[in-house]
């Protein structure tokens, strides 16, 4: 993790601080880079986290699936069929 203080210095000690609460709160995520902002008595930590990769899930005749590789033939003709509807934005004020 990469850890960057700004506007001043501080101790290996005080950094390893800092970084031992960002990781305590930010559970569950995994973390980066941690800056470290000093303005006179006060400190902002920023901090910047690891994208997580995720798989989009759709709702498609029925199932929740990412992908229509599981499907059989008979499944994959009622997803073609579908039909498509799409939503009409007015953007007139005096409607």
């Amino acid at each position: 993790m990469v850890v960057n203080v700004i506007n001043g210095k501080l101790s290996e000690k005080e950094q390893d601080a800092y970084v031992e609460y960002a990781l305590k709160h930010s559970e569950g995520k995994e973390l980066s880079q941690l800056d470290i902002k000093l303005d006179g008595d006060y400190v902002d930590l920023t901090y910047h986290f690891n994208k997580v990769p995720f798989e989009r899930i759709r709702r498609i005749t029925g199932y929740l699936v990412g992908t229509l590789d599981r499907f059989n033939d008979a499944k994959r003709a009622e997803v073609e069929a579908r039909v498509k509807h799409s939503m009409k934005v007015n953007l007139d004020a005096n409607h």
